[in-house]
């Protein structure tokens, strides 16, 4: 089925308004510089609020 009328270019725009993408929120490891999101831990030392939770390493093992 076809639309009835066609949408304006106006109402299409005012539609996907709120499509646009956020940056993303990204903070300094406090024990290795490292970028790591917030409230996550950290990639290359594992580290979150100051305990170590993942081990560090390549994971063999």
């Amino acid at each position: 089925m076809l639309p009835v009328k066609k949408k304006s270019k106006c109402d299409k725009r005012k539609r996907r308004a709120h499509h646009a993408l956020s940056p993303v929120n990204l903070v300094s490891c406090p024990k290795c510089g490292h970028a790591k999101l917030p409230h996550a831990a950290c990639t290359p030392c594992g580290y979150v609020s100051g305990k170590q939770t993942l081990r560090s390493g390549s994971g063999d093992a």
